[in-house]
């Protein structure tokens, strides 16, 4: 086991004093002590050691990183706000250096801090960070009678949020900011999404929000099979039920890559990631107008960070990193196509593809010959008007393969 040699310690909103004796010590023991840039109101004033060096992230993360990691072997003592191993800088240096390498004192969170005060079970409140990350990511998240903890980058985004929340009907929403938790200017107050915005309170740069959803428009449910029109497409859909089966032999889990390959309006892709838990997804697509739709999907659906790659499969495909697992909705019989998919594939990765046409079904039945796995073919019919009564309008069958690597055939 290396010997720690980065200190990285959390600091409550009355600075230095919220330390315990043992972060105290440390502190006056570095060589080097590296300063959040929302930590300089909150120490000002403090009496700080002689010390060989102060960094401040200010100058740039990645400027300030290099720094850090240049001084690997010497004290090194990082100040952070609250829990440094929730959206903090702790657990983003945990990409950069080995957890033995480092010693992580944490204060109690902001979401520790707000649930306290509002006496809201953590356990059933999204936690969200809002800092340096698109308002967008909200979205997700709004659904009736839904409580959730947000980390802000200061007064501007508790007023984008009331205005977003507006604008997808969740007006009534009881907006809370709490500012300073813990420090001699604590203050807390609410108001609805629709009074904030309309009367713009003065509101403190150091805050969090809680948010208690109150709505009556449409529910987004978080389970898989989403209405069509919740997403902008051109037609160029897995159709909702279908979707929704699709999904089910995906069988997404947390942390997962998926491939959504030929991904029209990424609605797969957004639906894997909808799982949450680090569910990752790329879509890739070729044709810049659907890509832009897949763009505006991710955002009304609070999943900015949808990788997209714009280009044509397979030749789209090299250096991606690898995933768990693929989806082909298209193109199934374009040359290269399954075997670069497959050649990506983990063992255990698993592929599924659809196919619409009579020359899309004879390519999943011969891959089923060599490979194994499953074949489906739904059909689903909709009611729809026939004249003055109603009958039933059938979509496109649709089959699915379905195939784990590492099945025998």
């Amino acid at each position: 086991m290396t010997e720690p040699w980065l200190t990285i310690i959390g600091v409550g909103d009355n600075g230095l004093e919220s330390l315990t004796p043992e972060a105290q010590s440390i502190v006056w023991q570095t060589e080097t002590l590296v300063l959040g840039e929302r930590l300089d109101a909150v120490i000002d004033g403090s009496a700080l050691p002689a010390l060989k060096r102060i960094l401040n992230w200010s100058g740039g993360f990645r400027e300030t990183l290099r720094e850090i990691l240049k001084l690997r072997g010497s004290p090194v003592t990082i100040l952070a706000t609250g829990d440094p191993m929730h959206f903090g800088i702790g657990a983003t240096l945990r990409r950069y250096v080995r957890a033995s390498e480092m010693y992580v004192l944490p204060s109690p969170s902001a979401f520790s801090l707000a649930a306290s005060r509002l006496g809201w079970p953590l356990q059933s409140v999204a936690t969200i960070s809002l800092h340096g990350r698109p308002l967008s990511h909200l979205n997700r998240h709004l659904m009736p009678r839904h409580r959730i903890l947000a980390l802000t980058a200061g007064a501007e985004t508790v007023l984008g949020a009331a205005a977003l929340m507006v604008e997808r009907g969740f007006g009534n929403s009881v907006l809370t900011v709490l500012e300073h938790m813990g420090g001699d200017h604590e203050r807390i107050f609410a108001m609805t999404a629709a009074e904030l915005l309309a009367t713009q309170p003065e509101i403190a740069e150091f805050n969090t929000l809680a948010i208690d959803c109150v709505s009556n428009s449409p529910l987004v449910s978080p389970i898989a099979g989403l209405p069509d029109d919740a997403f902008r497409h051109d037609g160029q859909l897995t159709k909702r039920e279908i979707r929704a089966v699709t999904l089910s032999i995906l069988q997404p889990f947390p942390h997962g890559l998926l491939w959504d390959v030929g991904a029209g309006c990424g609605s797969i892709a957004l639906e894997w990631m909808r799982i949450g838990l680090g569910a990752r997804a790329i879509a890739i697509e070729e044709k810049p107008e659907r890509v832009a739709m897949i763009r505006e999907n991710a955002e009304v659906l609070g999943l900015p960070d949808l990788d997209i790659v714009e280009a044509r499969a397979p030749e789209g495909l090299a250096g991606l990193d690898a995933p768990d697992a693929v989806f082909i909705g298209g193109g199934i019989t374009h040359e290269g196509l399954f075997e670069s998919c497959w050649d990506a594939l983990p063992p255990g990765g698993r592929l599924v593809a659809n196919a619409v046409t009579i020359e899309g079904e004879a390519r999943l039945a011969e891959l089923r010959g060599v490979h194994g796995g499953e074949l489906v073919r739904l059909q689903v019919s909709r009611a729809a008007p026939v004249g003055r009564y109603c009958g039933w309008k059938s979509l496109m069958p649709v089959t699915i393969w379905s195939v784990t690597k590492g099945e025998t055939a």
